[in-house]
């Protein structure tokens, strides 16, 4: 049953303002007396492990970029270049891929390094299954306080950390994200721990897990530029300080591969992939796909996506100033995803937080509207947990020739924030005009003495 609530000025219908304060150690200790969370956040984990182990022993094929990641740092162990060749000495047959991260990465990837592949990959599995627990815990942390009289189902952070964790194993860049070894949803946790955590209470630590994140992989920079823009500088200037010393340090351990990165690798798109493959979700490999490859696609997306930055900075701020920071934070997160050159779908993990938000908005709104947001909640998951993507026919340029409607299927995560941030926006103008149009006829019944 859909509750009314009372809207607030800016025509927003919002609980009240204090924001949740994620304590870990309190939240470790609720989970303590919880011995069904601990099972399930334990069990799969552990599984992941196991599972890792009679692989090796078995010899499976498991973790295609975690087999990359841990040959980059046995590279970087032995001596041996990182960038010279399209591939590395030490990397398995079934992965034979070109090191593609900054020389940061394979130093922090050195852990991997000690152990087999295969359990290589169930290590950094079970990590990522942790991390997905608790970016769920942070998400539902940065909520707004429900009012007294409000629903409680969602606030529940034991059982609603639990509930979506288990439905998210079933989001497409989640299990490709697992299936693959790949380090998105670390990389997203270090960024929300920073941000809506850390940071949030005026550590000063705040900004160099993003600092951390960016030196592993270089989207996440752009955060950097989210503090600066949200007030809180310092915590940017941290980030960018612990960005430029692990970049310096590398210079000093590797300083061949270090400047061959930042002058050869990097510029280097296809070094990565194909940009037109339909398993690239950004405007770049959208622009590609429908111009056949034209020479001037890819300068065409940068700059559809400087052009996006001007609304995505007044959703930021916007957000910001209502005490929305975990909103905030999506809009940045998913203004990169869209403006990098390569954003392979499983990059946008952070539909996880995105549908945490969505839910706990549902309750709150009006009978007549109701549906509007029951219904935009479930586009949005059903987009990320249908594969859609995995229907088309792909690889060997296929893609260059979709059809009208396969492009707009095969495009489905490119066009979901859009599509968000402009019923968004539209929302938000007609409430406005709504309230002037209410305003003006006040003040003509004053004027005719009514």
């Amino acid at each position: 049953m859909t509750r009314t609530v009372p809207a607030d000025t800016n025509g927003d219908v919002s609980a009240s303002r204090p924001q949740h304060r994620l304590s870990l150690r309190r939240s470790l200790a609720r989970l303590s007396v919880r011995p069904r969370s601990i099972l399930i956040l334990s069990v799969i984990p552990l599984v992941a492990i196991g599972f890792g182990i009679w692989g090796w022993q078995h010899d499976w094929v498991l973790g295609v970029d975690s087999a990359v990641y841990r040959a980059g740092a046995e590279t970087l162990l032995n001596g041996d270049p990182l960038y010279d060749a399209n591939t590395l000495p030490v990397e398995p047959w079934w992965a034979l891929l070109p090191f593609t991260y900054p020389p940061t990465a394979a130093l922090l990837f050195i852990p991997l390094a000690m152990v087999p592949t295969q359990v290589a990959w169930g290590l950094l599995t079970a990590v990522s299954l942790l991390a997905l627990a608790l970016c769920v815990r942070i998400a539902i942390g940065a909520l707004p306080k429900p009012s007294t009289d409000g629903p409680r189902w969602w606030a529940s952070p034991a059982r609603s950390t639990i509930a979506f964790f288990l439905v998210f194993l079933g989001l497409e860049p989640v299990w490709r994200t697992i299936f693959l070894g790949q380090i998105n949803i670390i990389l997203m946790a270090l960024v929300m721990l920073d941000i809506l955590v850390i940071g949030a209470r005026g550590s000063r630590w705040g900004g160099v897990l993003v600092g951390v994140a960016a030196a592993v992989k270089l989207t996440p920079i752009v955060f950097l530029g989210h503090l600066f823009i949200t007030g809180r500088r310092m915590d940017a200037v941290r980030g960018l300080i612990t960005f430029i010393v692990m970049q310096g340090l590398m210079f000093l351990i590797i300083p061949h591969d270090a400047a061959r990165y930042w002058t050869y690798t990097l510029p280097d798109t296809g070094r990565i992939g194909p940009v037109h493959w339909a398993g690239n979700q950004s405007l770049n490999a959208l622009m590609n796909r429908f111009t056949e490859l034209a020479p001037w696609a890819s300068k065409a997306a940068m700059g559809i996506g400087a052009l996006l930055a001007i609304p995505a900075i007044w959703l930021v701020l916007r957000f910001h100033r209502k005490g929305q920071a975990l909103a905030a934070m999506l809009v940045t997160a998913f203004w990169i995803l869209l403006i990098s050159p390569i954003s392979w779908t499983h990059h946008w993990v952070w539909v996880a937080p995105l549908v945490v938000l969505l839910v706990s908005r549902l309750p709150k709104t009006t009978p007549a509207t109701a549906w509007k947001r029951w219904l935009g909640t479930f586009a949005v998951f059903f987009v990320f947990i249908s594969c859609v993507l995995l229907i088309l026919p792909n690889g060997r340029n296929v893609e260059l020739h979709w059809k009208v409607w396969q492009n707009i299927l095969g495009s489905a995560y490119i066009f979901m924030p859009l599509v968000l941030a402009v019923a968004l926006a539209g929302r938000w103008w007609y409430l406005r005009r709504k309230r002037g149009s209410g305003d003006e006829e006040k003040h003509a019944e004053v004027a005719s003495g009514g």
